[in-house]
């Protein structure tokens, strides 16, 4: 029974709570239904207000976009009626223009009228006058006998025999007078082209030598049975040797000025860093090496670029710039030729010729010098082959062949080149030897040639660079004249010193002349080269 009553109470209590709960449950949802249409209804009046909010600013805009539209439409009634004020004055301009130009239609009408009466009465004037021009003619072929044909040609013979007189007659003068002034205007111009050409610059000196500051700087520099001095000597291919009398003077033996300024270069690096070892000597010379190098392109590409000579292959600039280590009578060669290229420029100048090619033969005319030492030849053989292979102009080549008088000049510009290398040399300073000096040397050249059997005379030029000997044919024979040259050639090589190179030249002539008559046989002489 009281499980009954339980299990009862428990149904009774599980009824009584979903009660409880459907109740609860109602009145929530009748909360939410009282809240949501209260937010329903702040919504509607908040649109409400909005909406009113809207409308009127949208009459406030409607407003102001009518006022500014009726402005616009006022302005632009009044852009209308200045522009029909404009177009009724214009109208009115056309009308009187149109009037003014029929009045001047009809006054060039009346003008075309009159030309035309006057053209006509021109033309009969002239159809009258040639009437008149061929009845005069056909008067004056009567009265001559000369038809019209014959009386031009003989005008014209005439005149042509008189003019050709004239021309003759101007051209011998032009020529006589050009004869007599040719060594003032000569000298004008080279006196003008040194005064507008370069400028004096000092002579630089190219050190030979070094001088140690101290022996015990010596000692480090000759190193241990002397292998520092001997692997300086191996690596630039020169000898040193240090003076008897001043045992701190060094001197740097070479004919390679560029090995020399190598050697000179990497000895004071030695000096300043006192770091005396083999693997030190190697990269100072090495890396002194690379900078001489850069420094002859540099310094070429500077003279070519100041000279404004046009573009240049590199190489060859690079040659140029060894120039700079190159003397010549005491003369710097690059110096020489820059002065030699600026003189040439200006007589070009002067002359109304190709000034930059006149600079740039200039420039290059002594170029063989710089390998003179390397390869066997004269620098002037030396410096054709050279810029040959370097595709330079033919003027160019032509100057550096011509500028001694070994083939002769086919240009202008070529003796212009000549001239400024004369100039640049001979001007006082240019080069360090004396004038006894130089008659010596030319005056032990003639010697040498004039003590072997069988010369007749010798004379030494192109400033000692070449003897000629020219013999008696009655006394040597071809293959004598050869070998007495190979003798002269071996006898100043080893009595005389001579800057470059020497050429010897022997002259062997013989010419047979007969006359028909009564004058006896002669024999002279001619020139033979042997």
């Amino acid at each position: 029974m009281i499980e009954i009553m339980t299990v009862l109470f428990l149904i009774i209590g599980v009824v009584i709570g979903i009660w409880s709960s459907n109740m609860r449950f109602k009145m929530q949802i009748q909360d939410a239904k009282k809240k949501a249409q209260a937010h329903l209804a702040s919504i509607k009046q908040d649109a409400e207000m909005k909406s009113r909010q809207i409308i009127s600013d949208d009459k406030e805009d409607i407003v102001q976009y009518q006022e500014i539209a009726n402005d616009e439409i006022q302005s632009q009634k009044e852009e209308n009626e200045t522009r029909e004020q404009r177009l009724d004055q214009h109208e009115k301009y056309l009308e009187q223009m149109k009037t003014r130009l029929t009045k001047y239609t009809d006054d060039l009408n009346e003008r075309a009228n009159e030309q035309k009466k006057i053209q006509d009465e021109i033309d009969d004037i002239l159809h009258q006058a040639e009437d008149i021009h061929e009845q005069r003619e056909l008067t004056l072929q009567s009265i001559s006998h000369i038809d019209k044909n014959s009386a031009r040609q003989t005008v014209l013979s005439n005149t042509e025999n008189q003019l050709r007189r004239e021309k003759d007659i101007e051209v011998k003068y032009n020529l006589s007078e050009s004869k007599v002034a040719a060594n003032k205007i000569a000298n004008d111009l080279v006196i003008e082209a040194i005064q507008s050409g370069p400028r004096d610059e000092p002579r630089s000196h190219i050190e030979r030598n070094i001088n140690l500051p101290s022996n015990e700087i010596k000692a480090k520099l000759v190193g241990k049975d002397e292998q520092h001095i001997r692997l300086i000597q191996t690596l630039t291919g020169t000898d040193l040797i240090f003076d008897e009398d001043y045992p701190l003077l060094l001197h740097i033996v070479t004919h390679d000025p560029v090995r020399r300024e190598i050697v000179r270069t990497t000895i004071e690096s030695l000096v300043i860093s006192r770091h005396f070892t083999n693997s030190n000597i190697e990269y100072l010379v090495n890396t002194t090496t690379q900078k001489v190098n850069a420094a002859l392109r540099e310094t070429g590409e500077t003279v070519v670029h100041s000279l404004h000579v046009g573009r240049m292959h590199p190489d060859l600039m690079k040659i140029i710039g060894k120039l700079k280590f190159r003397t010549s009578y005491g003369q710097n060669v690059l110096y020489h030729s820059i002065e030699s290229a600026q003189l040439a420029g200006a007589l070009a100048a002067e002359l109304g010729l190709n000034t930059q090619l006149a600079k740039r033969a200039g420039l290059l005319h002594d170029i063989g010098k710089a390998i003179d030492h390397e390869v066997g030849g004269t620098h002037v053989e030396l410096g054709a082959k050279l810029t040959r292979a370097f595709n330079e102009n033919e003027v160019v080549v032509n100057a550096i062949e011509s500028h001694h008088g070994d083939v002769e000049p086919t240009d202008p510009i070529s003796i212009l080149v000549a001239t400024a290398d004369a100039i640049s040399g001979a001007r006082p300073g240019a080069r360090s030897e004396s004038i006894e000096e130089y008659v010596t040397r030319l005056r032990n050249l003639e010697s040498i040639a004039n003590q072997h059997d069988g010369v007749r005379d010798s004379y030494a030029i192109q400033a000692g660079r070449e003897i000629r000997i020219i013999v008696n044919p009655e006394m040597l024979d071809d293959d004598k004249s050869k070998s007495l040259t190979k003798h002269v050639k071996d006898q100043i090589q080893d009595e005389l010193t001579y800057p470059g190179k020497i050429k010897v030249t022997t002259i062997r002539e013989l010419k047979a002349v007969q006359y028909v008559g009564k004058t006896k046989k002669r024999n002279h002489n001619a020139i033979k080269e042997a």
